[in-house]
């Protein structure tokens, strides 16, 4: 039996629908535009089998019922989150077998981004959607700094070796922005000659590694002096509690510009 493969397909400016295929079969993750993936489907001879997505915004939904108008398909969503056309609301340790392709998945919930975001973790692979990205993290479009933060911070426990699938292609804006708040991190100089390389070749700078991550990304380090000392200068006084760091570290790339 071939193994299962993942592949990006690009949608709108840089967001990425991860498609995972085998055996003829594919499930999509995150399809907010239906064209891409009907397209990918054709081209690559694979029939749909599952849908998975991690929150309900647009650029990551919209594709949905397009695609169910062709193919008759589970649609694995949060549950605290109103998604056209799931069939298996989730929420943390909900466990799902994508069917077709013998691979499974736990739920977590990790809120922030939005109030009922999740993410699939199984195989070695994690797909956070728009919670961590690459040398980054979403911003706090519903949730708090503390749920984000806690969140974060779950995704940081998984293995080193965990595979990092994020939605958008952000990984060289995050890196610059993580050089100005943490100038003397020396992972940053790696992980940015990594994604130009991966770039430059025509391909996604992911997946990462959440251990890349916990060594580059400022989001998953807010318990570090250094951090604390950047939050600090640019908030005007002093912050010692890492959700407060974090937040601080939230607002200042709000604003950023290098």
């Amino acid at each position: 039996m071939n193994a299962t493969t993942i592949s990006a397909i690009r949608a709108f400016t840089d967001n990425y629908i991860w498609c995972l295929r085998r055996n003829g079969h594919a499930a999509v993750v995150d399809p907010g535009d239906a064209e891409p993936v009907l397209r990918y489907l054709r081209t690559e001879n694979l029939k749909l089998a599952a849908i998975l997505n991690t929150h309900h915004h647009s650029d990551h939904v919209g594709g949905n019922a397009l695609l169910l108008a062709q193919y008759s398909v589970p649609v694995f969503g949060p549950a605290a989150e109103p998604i056209p056309g799931v069939t298996d609301a989730l929420a943390e340790g909900d466990r799902i077998v994508v069917p077709g392709m013998d691979m499974q998945f736990r739920v977590l919930d990790i809120p922030g981004h939005t109030r009922g975001h999740i993410a699939f973790v199984g195989d070695g692979v994690l797909f956070c959607g728009d919670t961590l990205f690459s040398c980054g993290c979403g911003r706090l479009f519903e949730g708090t700094a503390a749920q984000m933060h806690a969140s974060l911070a779950k995704l940081a426990s998984l293995p080193d070796d965990t595979r990092v699938y994020c939605g958008h292609e952000y990984t060289l804006s995050n890196i610059r922005f993580a050089k100005a708040a943490e100038r003397g991190n020396s992972a940053l100089a790696a992980h940015e000659a990594s994604a130009r390389a991966s770039l430059d070749r025509g391909e996604p700078s992911l997946p990462s590694t959440m251990a890349a991550e916990r060594a580059a990304n400022p989001f998953l380090r807010s318990h570090f002096p250094a951090l604390a000392e950047a939050a600090s200068r640019f908030a005007g006084h002093p912050l010692e509690d890492p959700v407060e760091v974090f937040a601080a570290l939230r607002k200042w790339k709000d604003g950023f510009r290098s």
